[in-house]
């Protein structure tokens, strides 16, 4: 095998850098919330928020209603909830920085702030959701009597069991007292409920953004109890408790709660993918959309793609491959990383150093799996020279993946993408530069 072109490969590792950029830009709130805002009404606003992007969308929101409206706190009562790291300055509305994916104490106070808030609205009020995906963390408020501990366990089992987000969110509904419709509940008597949302999940059902608080619930406690069940989740007797009690059915299609309920989605995965298919084709690649509703094991996922790029480098195109979605990881080994960090070790396994391709995959949200920390990387780059780099520094590619080490992988060859928090999200963002 000949050696790489070393400023083609810097060329490519620049170029996918970029393209990540304007791909996580497309989405921000700066960008895509501020036309959606509706104009205020003669009673209150009330604001809520939960998710990564729950900072930024307060921020926009706040500039909005003070200087374009010329609100002060007479008129709006607001609270929003963001992830550790991910919190912004947002006068009228107070911030608060709560766990994820891994529920903490900080989001139990201010669910139950939330949920107080949005019960007081009355016919008179507006209540306005600013929802993003993380919201399922950071708006936690167990039902029955579970606690926060048999609540984080719950859901650090299903993590590690590999269930897609919509399984995930199918149990965690059904645990809640804001999930699954029970907001819009919780605001019954106000004058409307609109919700605003980012999307980060596979087909954008508003029923698995931040777990669907404010719409019907289409779910039912005998999937939840399929879904422990098949993935050998182990439950408290609280637990058990709720799935088996028809009474904590979520509120479904029809209920009243919805009849003044508007739900709108102001940024979608295929946003920021068609951002990165844009800048693809202004650096002369042919965009090939692959799909942003993609989901799998990450390692399955990666070995496809590559089969595709090297028959489309052995074809001659010069390509751009670009994918979304949530892709999972079930973890057997001891190791670190993400789904995207995974994605990419096997990546790079599998293209086994061939000239001219490169890649990278990170989640658009600033953070890939790791310990629920802002400074936890986004994903991974792989080149052509990725292999012999990595055996050059003492690392076994093969044996680090089978462990579910990506982390160390890419953190020893200098490859791990840390955009830092980026105060939105839209799931996945996958670039395979070819040619």
């Amino acid at each position: 095998m000949t050696a790489p072109d070393t400023a083609a490969v810097n060329e490519q590792r620049i170029l996918l850098g970029g393209i990540l950029d304007e791909a996580i830009a497309a989405a921000h709130p700066s960008r895509c919330l501020a036309g959606q805002l509706p104009a205020p009404s003669r009673g209150r606003l009330v604001i809520l928020g939960a998710g990564k992007a729950a900072g930024s969308m307060a921020a926009v929101a706040s500039r909005f209603y003070r200087e374009e409206h010329g609100l002060g706190a007479d008129r709006v009562v607001g609270l929003a909830v963001a992830r550790h790291g991910y919190g912004e300055e947002a006068p009228l509305i107070r911030m608060v920085e709560a766990g994820h994916p891994v529920p903490d104490a900080a989001g139990i106070e201010a669910t139950r702030e939330a949920l107080r808030i949005a019960s007081e609205a009355g016919p008179d009020d507006e209540v306005l959701v600013l929802l993003s995906g993380g919201g399922s963390a950071n708006w936690i408020a167990p039902a029955g009597a579970l606690t926060l501990p048999e609540k984080q366990a719950i859901t650090k089992a299903l993590l590690r069991s590999g269930a897609p987000i919509g399984e995930i969110n199918t149990v965690r509904k059904h645990l809640s007292r804001i999930k699954g419709g029970r907001l819009a509940v919780a605001a019954r008597n106000a004058r409307s409920i609109l919700t605003l949302a980012i999307s980060d999940v596979p087909f954008d059902d508003p029923a698995v953004i931040a777990s669907g608080p404010t719409v019907p619930d289409p779910s039912t406690l005998a999937q939840a109890r399929d879904i422990c069940e098949r993935r050998s989740i182990p439950l408290p007797e609280a637990a058990k408790a709720l799935l088996s009690d028809p009474a904590n059915e979520t509120p479904k299609a029809g209920d009243p709660a919805f009849a003044r309920a508007e739900y709108r989605i102001v940024a979608r995965p295929i946003d920021a993918l068609e951002a990165a298919a844009a800048a693809a084709r202004r650096a002369g690649y042919e965009p090939v959309m692959l799909g942003s509703d993609l989901e799998g094991e990450a390692r399955e996922v990666a070995a496809e793609q590559a089969r595709l790029a090297l028959e489309i480098k052995a074809a001659g195109r010069r390509a751009a491959l670009i994918s979304g979605g949530e892709l999972t990881v079930t973890i057997r080994g001891e190791g670190n990383g993400g789904p995207n960090q995974e994605y990419a070790l096997a990546l790079a396994i599998a293209l086994d150093g061939a000239e001219g391709i490169s890649g990278i995959a990170a989640d658009t949200d600033g953070t890939d799996g790791g310990r629920g920390e802002a400074t936890d990387p986004a994903g991974g780059l792989v080149d052509p020279t990725t292999l012999a780099r990595a055996r050059a520094a003492g690392l076994d590619p093969v044996a680090m993946l089978a462990d579910n080490d990506s982390t160390r992988f890419f953190d020893g060859i200098g490859d791990l993408v840390r955009p830092g928090p980026t105060r939105t999200n839209v799931n996945d963002c996958r670039v395979i530069l070819i040619g």
